[in-house]
């Protein structure tokens, strides 16, 4: 008996004309149109305000002057001990970032220490990253002051004898706001690198023991590794969000003593609101917009380096 066979309806090919591999684009409209008005429209209005003299306030119609404003702002000296000050302050706070972020995740990681002490290490260390800038600010410049409780403690242990002007030095102005970044910061490398090695098979370690690696060889060859995307991740967004930081230097040092302590955030804020020279401000914009963009594409490629 001859067995019937049943048709199966061939699948349909959209046409090439039909416009349904536009379809995607269409959902994604709304959100393109957000970051259009919210991201690209500025950034495009900076870099023609950057090219431009006699923006904003002016009595005389604007003129176009090409890039002699970023000639004249990257011959500036106080850009350049801003932009040095900054790369400083950044690479100090990302290398301390991740020293003291993965010492404390792989001390909360290890089963030397009990569920109850854990719990309030986490408490004590997590706290910094609760406190927003401000607040970090005004905490810092009460315990740094001349008056303070860190300048009590260095005499009464006979380390110094007279208080130290910690944010009015030229000295240690730079330092001092650079330590309380990295008091600051330190807890978000600390939870995600605890997420990262808690995610670590504990076998891995099991079979470098039997192997007779040392401590010190399961962290170069197991732990780093496995943490290599993350590390890198974190050092570039890091690195980001460190040379944007404006709250923090703003409200502890103002970028003093004598531009001691300038940041670019802070250079470009004083050229646009102090001096109001917005064409050399919106030069600056761009610049530390160059740079968050060169850091942002390596951050880019390492993710899909990740994915694949």
């Amino acid at each position: 008996m001859a067995t019937r066979s049943i048709p199966v309806p061939a699948k349909r090919l959209a046409a090439p004309g039909s416009g349904r591999q536009f379809v995607p684009f269409a959902y994604l409209s709304p959100t393109l149109a957000l970051l259009g008005v919210l991201a690209f429209i500025p950034i495009a209005t900076v870099f023609y305000y950057s090219l431009m003299d006699n923006v904003i306030i002016t009595n005389t119609a604007p003129v176009f002057v090409g890039l002699n404003n970023y000639a004249e702002i990257l011959s500036d000296r106080n850009f350049l001990q801003a932009f040095r000050n900054t790369l400083v302050f950044s690479i100090a706070s990302v290398i301390a970032h991740f020293i003291l972020g993965l010492a404390f995740a792989m001390l909360l990681n290890t089963r030397l220490i009990g569920p109850i002490p854990k719990a309030l290490f986490r408490v004590v260390y997590i706290l910094p990253w609760v406190f927003t800038a401000s607040i970090i600010a005004i905490l810092w410049r009460l315990l740094l002051n001349p008056n303070g409780v860190v300048n009590y403690l260095l005499i009464s242990a006979g380390l110094t004898g007279e208080p130290i002007e910690w944010l009015s030095s030229r000295q240690l102005a730079l330092a001092a706001v650079t330590f309380i970044n990295i008091w600051a910061g330190y807890p978000f490398y600390m939870v995600t690198f605890l997420a990262g090695l808690q995610g670590i098979s504990r076998d891995l370690y099991e079979a470098g023991k039997i192997d007779g690696a040392s401590g010190v060889q399961l962290f170069r060859y197991i732990t780093l590794p496995m943490l290599r995307p993350l590390i890198v991740s974190l050092a570039m967004l890091d690195f980001i969000w460190t040379t944007h930081q404006f709250t923090l230097i703003w409200m502890t040092t103002g970028g003093g003593p004598i531009r001691a302590s300038e940041m670019l955030s802070t250079f470009t804020y004083k050229l646009a609101f102090s001096e109001y020279q917005f064409s050399q401000a919106a030069t600056t914009a761009m610049i530390i917009l160059a740079v968050s963009v060169f850091v942002a594409v390596f951050y880019v490629r390492n993710q899909r380096q990740t994915n694949e």
